[in-house]
């Protein structure tokens, strides 16, 4: 599949273009970035790959390709992929998926108008520890499961003054949007879309614009309560994961290694990919448990494959759950959610 890559910051510098440029089956055959120094890095890295100078040269050309991957600024991830779609590519969108749960629901109409594929990018399924708890309750070693704790938290206490913080709501530029749509979709991914949620949403750091931590609690129809912590401002970092059964419980500490490797410029690949140091295991009731590899690349292969790795109605149901969120944090009460989408 010939692979145009919209936007080479962080995300498509280290999430997208390693694997654009690896994964059987694709081929990173265009970069679009205005960025002078960016367009550099490109020709830099991926020699074979076209710079692009802007989104609409891409549209005009939209007949060259087969897949966009839309990984620019998150106020632009959705006008992106209505464009995509609207031209006949198939579309990868980073999170946050879009703006609103009616901007996403509107997406995938128009994609299942247009007979494209619209796949969200929530990489962080294939991360090692969520592979390993989903391991965990496909073997019944938790047993029933009561509470499921999930953490994004870093100790940044100045702001950047990034878009990522900016204070201006059409830059989604909120902790929530940010890590905060990743440990949402895996808590759906794992139990199921909630019935209610609860949160606190805040802005914390002397000089922020834009939510820096976060509280979400989720109610899913199971019975299992999901306590989601998202946190720029966490000066003593809580575990990973803390997953509670009425038969064990699993405890992780640390991030996935895979984001450091690949920030250092590592190529995905090889025997030891996504593989984490033993002293770095969780542990099942204190017994160490080998944590699965982490495994961005199956991501792609699903989509080079033809497949669709994560289901667009997973990324409408995360965004019901962000303004949900964001509802409960101005009323302080506990917003229920309809059964379904519609």
């Amino acid at each position: 599949m010939r692979t145009a890559l919209i936007g080479y910051g962080l995300g498509g510098a280290a999430f997208h273009a390693p694997f654009l440029a690896t994964a059987p089956g694709l081929t990173l055959s265009a970069v679009v970035t205005g960025n002078p120094g960016r367009r550099d890095e490109v020709r830099a890295r991926y020699p074979d790959a076209e710079v692009i100078p802007s989104v609409d040269e891409l549209l005009r050309r939209a007949g060259e390709f087969d897949l966009a991957v839309v990984t620019t600024p998150n106020r632009h991830h959705a006008a992106h992929a209505r464009s995509a779609l609207e031209h006949g590519l198939d579309v990868v969108v980073d999170k946050p998926f879009a703006g609103s749960a009616a901007e996403a629901r509107a997406l995938v109409e128009l994609a299942e108008e247009r007979g494209r594929r619209l796949v969200p990018f929530h990489n962080r399924r294939w991360d090692g520890d969520f592979r390993t708890v989903g391991k965990l309750l496909r073997e019944g070693a938790l047993g029933d499961v009561h509470r499921f704790e999930s953490r994004f938290e870093r100790w940044r206490p100045e702001p950047k003054g990034s878009w990522k913080e900016s204070g201006d709501p059409a830059d989604l530029g909120s902790i929530v949007y940010d890590l905060g749509t990743h440990l949402v979709d895996q808590a759906v991914a794992l139990f199921g879309r909630p019935t209610e949620v609860y949160a606190e949403v805040r802005t914390l750091r002397r000089g922020a614009r834009a939510h820096d931590d976060a509280f979400l609690a989720l109610t899913h129809r199971g019975g299992t309560i999901s306590h989601l912590w998202a946190s720029a401002l966490a000066a003593d970092l809580g575990p990973r994961f803390r997953v509670l059964g009425d038969r064990a419980a699993y405890v992780k500490h640390g991030m996935d290694p895979q984001e450091d490797r690949l920030r250092a410029g590592a190529v995905p690949g090889g025997a030891d990919w996504g593989a984490e140091a033993e002293e770095s295991w969780g542990t099942l009731s204190g017994t160490p448990v080998e944590t699965e590899r982490g495994a961005y690349q199956d991501f792609y292969a699903a989509v080079a494959a033809g497949g669709t790795p994560v289901a667009a109605a997973d990324a409408v149901t995360g965004l019901e759950v962000v303004e949900a969120a964001f509802e409960s944090a101005r009323s302080r009460q506990t917003i229920p959610l309809p059964d379904q989408s519609h």
